[in-house]
């Protein structure tokens, strides 16, 4: 009887699993092809040096937070975007269309201008300039880096505004094209990675500039296609229609929006962060550790997406249901996805074990960076589970409008939690980044507790469009 009882509550049927991965596979395609290429681009880039690998990660990590500002802001609408359809509004969803390309064009010149800004001071965060007794140089690191940057600044605007049109189309039902879009996109980025950093069919050898230039092109491609494709299927997406003839968002949904959304944004922006400056805090134990972490990082996110994924799909099933009215269905679909995202998440953490003595022997660095790098890999296999609950839980919190929870959930469990660990061990013990990583890790895991509690007490399951109507 308990057997049975349990089944029904955490197991689907057939129609069930088939409407989940309708929605999630598409998602898991197009972001598994992105981290298969950017693994082999850092590949790529790894065989000029490991420094440059490693000047160029921690620009990437800055770009992470840009990325994460941007997910943020399509977050922030999308959970109307989702309900609006959800209840078959045309008009709503043309409004929160709107209010994302603004508000990530506004992103976009924001990222660009702090990054020019502030380009030498961000990257020597992560270099111990004075000290080093690393084979590897900080002072070259700090000098790819900027050759990095700077191509890499132009694709930001593109990148914001193609972001825009991807998830509302993946919130109205059209996931497919995203994937397609995506998908020449990375596939072009690689290909022009390999001919500008190497110098194939004739053109010049640029090094790490190179790839941020193929970067960038792959951008205003995936840009170009989403545009293309939207504005001459407006059958299928009718919010295109008339979406530009004007700027006009309603008042209360603007406010409503900022109200719900915005400190989703602001969630996503400190939680970056938090990230960058945990990893920072792994740093001070020398360079080696940005390089091991940037090889284990590329292979978790290549796998990781298979929940990362069934996250993003939480908030579009779970919205669209709630949008339409449909509550306990909602719920009941939340706690089977959240269920099954756990049971993938356990295998892909199996799967990162037995690959983690493997995979770093692929990369040209020294012993202890590759040795240093399959540890990381085994304790985050290990974490994988704890951490696709966590991920279940913040997009079901946000599928209903719960951002101050979420808020709380994500970026202050990370500044009050995760980091001071991190901080307090690395500057004040002489503990050593095995154990470092252990305890940062660990602290993350039991976020999952943390949204546990949340999850049951919190009546996360609201409609919100239909509030203030």
């Amino acid at each position: 009887m308990f057997r049975k009882s349990f089944l029904s509550r955490y197991v689907g049927d057939k129609q069930f699993y088939r409407t989940v991965l309708a929605v999630a596979v598409p998602m898991i395609v197009q972001n598994g092809i992105t981290n298969l290429v950017n693994l082999l681009d850092n590949i790529m880039v790894g065989q000029v040096s490991t420094t440059a690998m490693s000047g160029v990660s921690i620009v990437n990590q800055f770009i992470f937070i840009f990325n994460l500002l941007i997910f943020g802001a399509i977050s922030a609408a999308g959970i109307f975007t989702a309900q609006f359809h959800g209840m078959g509004d045309v008009e709503g969803v043309r409004h929160t269309f709107r209010f994302k390309v603004l508000v990530n064009f506004l992103a976009g010149v924001f990222g660009i201008a702090a990054f020019a800004a502030f380009d030498d001071r961000l990257i020597q965060l992560f270099l111990q300039m004075e000290g080093e007794t690393s084979q590897l140089s900080p002072a070259e690191a700090l000098y790819y880096g900027k050759q990095y940057l700077w191509p890499m600044l132009i694709g930001l605007i593109p990148y914001a505004i193609s972001q825009a049109y991807a998830s509302t189309m993946r919130e109205t039902g059209q996931t497919f094209v995203p994937m397609i879009a995506s998908s020449t996109a990375v596939a072009t980025n690689f290909i022009l990675n390999a001919v500008l950093i190497f110098g194939l069919l004739g053109a010049p050898a640029m090094g790490v500039a190179g790839a941020a230039i193929a970067t960038v092109i792959s951008r205003f491609l995936e840009l170009g296609i989403l545009v293309f494709w939207g504005h001459t299927h407006k059958k299928k997406c009718p919010y295109l229609k008339g979406a530009f003839r004007s700027l006009y968002i309603p008042r209360s949904l603007f406010g409503r929006i900022t109200v719900k959304g915005m400190p989703l944004m602001a969630n996503e922006f400190f939680w970056a962060i938090a990230i960058t400056l945990r990893n920072q805090g792994y740093s001070t134990c020398g360079i080696d550790v940005v390089a091991a972490q940037n090889i284990a990082v590329t292979i978790i996110n290549l796998f990781s997406v298979v929940y990362m994924s069934l996250g993003s799909a939480i908030a579009i099933l779970v919205g669209n249901q709630l949008g339409a009215g449909e509550i306990e269905r909602a719920r009941d679909t939340d706690r089977k996805m959240i269920a099954f995202s756990v049971v993938c998440a356990s295998g892909i953490g199996l799967v990162l074990i037995g690959l983690s003595s493997v995979f770093p022997l692929i990369y040209k660095a020294p012993d202890n960076v590759r040795s240093l790098a399959a540890f990381m890999i085994v304790i985050t296999g290990c974490a994988a589970p704890f951490f696709s609950y966590t991920h279940a839980a913040y997009f079901t919190l946000r599928s209903g409008g719960r951002v101050g929870v979420t808020f709380l959930f994500d970026s202050v469990y990370m500044w009050s939690v995760v980091l001071p660990t991190v901080a307090l061990l690395a500057h004040f013990t002489s503990i050593s980044i095995y154990w470092l990583f252990i305890a940062g890790t660990l602290a993350e895991a039991l976020k999952a507790l943390f949204g546990w509690i949340l999850m049951r007490k919190i009546n996360w399951s609201r409609c919100l469009v239909s509030e203030g109507k």
